[in-house]
């Protein structure tokens, strides 16, 4: 049985998440972001970052970006600039924009699964993997991949303004080895938690439709964060993404 302490420090985590998304929501509701993806890139950050996102979106996410706006404007260099953020902001930025996808994916993944059974059957459950999540993890990769690149190429496609093709190729690129760096920070530590931590120190399984699982899953988020930040440092150096 889950000891208490944990099931509530999963409760407090979750709704701390929520509420965090939920202000966002409502603040972008009043005053949306200039970049559109961003409105849902900042509440999704946010179900996995809590108070973490909150702050960061109101330090880096509004207030900040709208100051360098008007520096950019009042010295004149025009509506259309896009002011930079620092490197460690921009990286950041990366990551978060790279892990709303992966999050909007991995979520849709394991209720899919859970729900609908068959699905891990169809990605190589009991024919390639003796493991469930196995499975589970290779459509979570698949949903993940392409909520990812479709977040980056609403992001880039507009910023360089390409066509539709070659934004598609320049968000594969952008984001292919940050979304894969993610998920090996997601994976490392659910497969931590789900094959060691709840069976052997916890005493119980580690499942979906529990305040527990998705707990874990906040953790895991935070470890893709940390496995794709040096990806996104490099390829906002090399050119390859766009620095926000």
């Amino acid at each position: 049985m889950t000891p208490l302490w944990l099931h509530a420090l999963s409760i407090l985590a979750i709704l701390s998440g929520l509420a965090s998304a939920l202000l966002i929501v409502a603040d972008e509701w009043r005053d949306p972001q200039h970049m559109a993806i961003m409105n849902a890139v900042w509440p999704l950050t946010a179900l996995f970052a809590g108070p973490l996102a909150l702050m960061f979106y109101f330090s880096h996410g509004k207030n900040a970006a709208k100051s360098r706006m008007a520096s950019h404007e009042s010295s004149g260099e025009g509506h259309h600039s896009h002011p930079k953020s620092s490197t460690p902001v921009a990286v950041s930025k990366a990551c978060a924009h790279c892990g709303s996808g992966c999050a909007l994916g991995d979520m849709i993944a394991e209720w899919l699964a859970f729900f609908f059974p068959v699905v891990a059957v169809w990605f190589g459950w009991q024919s390639v993997f003796a493991e469930r999540i196995f499975a589970i993890w290779v459509l979570d990769f698949v949903l993940a991949f392409g909520f990812g690149i479709a977040f980056q190429y609403f992001t880039i496609k507009p910023m360089r303004g390409l066509t539709p093709l070659k934004g598609l190729v320049a968000a594969l690129k952008a984001d292919a080895l940050s979304l894969t760096a993610w998920q090996v920070g997601m994976y490392g530590f659910m497969g931590f938690a789900h094959f060691w931590l709840f069976p052997r120190v916890v005493g119980t399984e580690l499942r979906v439709p529990s305040v527990e699982f998705w707990f874990m899953m906040q953790i895991a988020m935070l470890a893709g964060f940390v496995t794709a930040w040096p990806m996104n440092w490099w390829l906002i150096r090399a050119g390859i993404k766009e620095r926000m």
